[in-house]
């Protein structure tokens, strides 16, 4: 079951409780997400990752997983991509609604929510057809 589950939803659910309160209530979510570590790379450089940055990496790599979810043709992944359909009207209803949600941040984010549901479709389509191609047909 866990494999339905689009794991895209859990950057959605970690920035509501980010807005929503989470550990600190009342403050502002754009100072929250300009917090920044700084470390020291070869070059001498310093490279500067805010908690904005850090949302965007995890969305990255949910979404990679999610697309590499999407070639399989079992039965589970339609529902995850029903269920990843309506992450993605979540997250635009929040966005377009919701104090604190109105980020770029958060608006990346859910540009990666509609990325998974395109792509989660389109890839099971295609990886379908092909499945379907390699079946050989008997006449009757």
């Amino acid at each position: 079951m866990l494999r339905a589950f689009p794991m895209i939803l859990l950057v959605v659910l970690a920035y509501n409780l980010l807005a929503f309160g989470g550990p600190v209530a009342g403050h502002d979510v754009n100072a929250l997400l300009a917090q920044a570590v700084n470390i020291k790379v070869v070059s001498g450089d310093l490279w500067k990752i805010t908690a904005s940055d850090g949302f965007l990496a995890l969305a990255l790599l949910l979404l990679f997983i999610e697309t590499v979810k999407a070639t399989r043709t079992e039965h589970r992944e339609i529902l995850n991509h029903g269920l990843s359909l309506l992450t993605f009207i979540g997250a635009l209803v929040e966005f377009i609604v919701l104090k604190g949600f109105g980020t770029s941040t958060f608006f990346f984010i859910t540009a990666m929510c509609l990325f998974d549901v395109v792509a989660g479709y389109t890839i099971s389509i295609i990886t379908a057809r092909r499945d379907m191609s390699v079946i050989p047909h008997e006449d009757h």
